[in-house]
């Protein structure tokens, strides 16, 4: 694995697409009651009575952007990770688009890829057991 930075620009690029997301999604959780919309539902739950992979995501958004992060982390640990590297990517973004500050560039070989894309599926899985043993056994956690 290799870490460089770029030139000083204002290039966009694929960080900058994140922490653009990042913001945006942030920004309304932050200001817009969205778990409160009429339509605003889980059909998975609805259908099984279980939570999904990605159960407890609006609350990790809403939390972590009213600075709730041990609540964040208690809705699903995982997506309170991924807010916050949304939130870091926010930051790098406004100093590169509006400073023309250096981002980090990162090379990584096929082993290491793979390697990382096995510890993601592991953790998405680990992070589901969480959710589930939280929802059926909530004496436990």
């Amino acid at each position: 694995m290799q870490l460089s930075w770029s030139e000083r620009n204002r290039t966009p690029g694929f960080l900058d697409a994140l922490g653009l997301a990042g913001l945006l999604g942030l920004l309304v959780a932050r200001f817009i009651p969205v778990a409160r919309l009429p339509f605003w539902r889980c059909e998975f739950r609805r259908l099984t009575g279980l939570p999904c992979p990605g159960c407890g995501l609006t609350r990790v958004a809403d939390r972590f952007s009213h600075g709730n992060l041990a609540g964040a982390f208690q809705a699903n640990p995982l997506g309170t990770v991924a807010a916050a590297f949304f939130a870091l990517a926010a930051v790098a973004t406004v100093a590169h688009l509006a400073f023309a500050a250096p981002m980090p560039q990162l090379s990584v070989t096929e082993r290491e890829a793979r390697a990382a894309r096995w510890t993601v599926l592991v953790l998405a899985v680990l992070n589901y057991g969480f959710i589930l043993a939280r929802t059926l056994f909530p004496s436990l956690l």
